[in-house]
Order: C-alpha cells, then sequence, then structure tokens
C-alpha cells in the first residue's frame, strides 16, 4: 500500500476504520487521502434551510459545500490520527459518493480504498443499493470494508 483512500463519515465505526487505516499507513509509510462527499441532496437540503434564514444572507454555493466537507474530513483525521504519524490529506467532494470516491482514488492513483458498510441482506442490497459493495467491484484495487 503506497496511497490509500479512506471514506470519512460521521459515524463511530468510520471513525475506527480512519484510525485503523491510520495505523496501516503509518506502519508502511503510505500517504492517505481522507474524503468526505456531500451528496447533492444534502447540498439542497442545506442550501434551502440557510436561504430560510430571513436576518442573515448567507450564500451556501457548491465551493462552500466542498469546503465543508474537506474540513469534516480534516477534523476526523486530527481527532484520530493523534499520536500517529502519518501523511494525509483532506478532501471534500459535492456529488455521487461512488464518483466522487472512485474518481479520486483514480485520480490520486490509489492503491487501496477503506469503506465503511452497511450490514444488510443480499436482498436489502439488491434493493436499496450499497455503496461500499459497488466501489469493491469498480475499484481495480485492494478494498477494506468495516461493516457497523
Amino acid at each position: 500500500m503506497q496511497r490509500a483512500l479512506v471514506v470519512v463519515e460521521g459515524t463511530e465505526s468510520t471513525k475506527e476504520l480512519v484510525r485503523e487505516a491510520g495505523e496501516l499507513a503509518e506502519g508502511v509509510g503510505a500517504k492517505l487521502f481522507l474524503i468526505h462527499v456531500t451528496t447533492e441532496e444534502q447540498f439542497s437540503e442545506y442550501a434551502t434551510s440557510m436561504a430560510d434564514i430571513p436576518e442573515r444572507n448567507v450564500g451556501y454555493g457548491g465551493k462552500r459545500a466542498r469546503e465543508g466537507a474537506r474540513q469534516f474530513a480534516e477534523d476526523i483525521g486530527t481527532e484520530m490520527f493523534d499520536g500517529l504519524d502519518v501523511e494525509y490529506e483532506a478532501v471534500g467532494m459535492l456529488g455521487d459518493k461512488e464518483e466522487q470516491i472512485l474518481e479520486l482514488a483514480h485520480e490520486r492513483d490509489c492503491d487501496h480504498i477503506f469503506i465503511s458498510g452497511r450490514k444488510r441482506s443480499p436482498t436489502g442490497k439488491a434493493l436499496f443499493g450499497d455503496l461500499a459493495q459497488s466501489v469493491l467491484l469498480k475499484f481495480d484495487g485492494m478494498v477494506t470494508i468495516r461493516t457497523d
């Protein structure tokens, strides 16, 4: 492992995954990229709620959404890499999670992806989709999935 992408969400399971990826990266001298993706739906909901605050003239655009996502990933990295000597970069993206994860992994020439998954039955995966499974099937490299 030389460069790995870690998908960051706000769950305790994901935080543990970030820590585990950091420990592994420290041991092998790998660089990590922490990515948090804000979906279009989340972006739209937040932009609408910000627009509903009459006394504040706060614009919430794509640039601000990506920066917020990057800062979220940075904060998780700072917290979970405490005491580790690991090189990492936080990245915030806006759009479809699967597309953004795979695109960044390709752009940064990552050879490993760490992602949290959900425990679902095969029927549940077929009906509702599963991000971790989709990334596993489409990424040409190692994928570590941690289930809740």
